[in-house]
């Protein structure tokens, strides 16, 4: 079993998934899905507007 990831906007659940998965349901690239989960993006996005990515089980 693959990695699963919880995406969040806000307190809204967008989708749960792998990388690969939720890339392809908000058709951007990996890269993108991958970059909500950094400090960086946290720090340029508010809590409310911006995606979260929260990991929730490792294979």
């Amino acid at each position: 079993m693959a990695t699963e990831y919880a995406l969040y906007k806000g307190d809204e659940l967008l989708s749960i998934g792998s990388i690969r998965k939720l890339a392809e349901e908000f058709k951007v690239g990996e890269r993108t899905i991958k970059f909500y989960m950094t400090p960086t993006y946290q720090k340029r996005t508010s809590e409310r507007k911006g995606r979260r990515l929260v990991k929730l089980s490792e294979d």
